[in-house]
């Protein structure tokens, strides 16, 4: 797995990722708030499938 998550990248992954975490357990408790999960685990491991079908890669140069 090449890292395709940026720096910048993982600063919104991260908050965003803990946000809709934090809906399932406290708040509106919708199933959005699971994708939330998949944010904080990309964000963690640098690394997101699906950057990788679309060509993405926000690491830069």
């Amino acid at each position: 797995m090449e890292a395709n998550v940026g720096l910048s990248d993982r600063w919104y992954r991260m908050p965003v990722g803990v946000a809709l975490l934090i809906m399932v357990f406290a708040g509106p408790q919708t199933p959005w708030g699971w994708a939330g999960l998949y944010l904080i685990i990309t964000g963690l491991l640098r690394f997101c499938p699906i950057y990788r079908v679309l060509g993405l890669n926000s690491c830069g140069g």
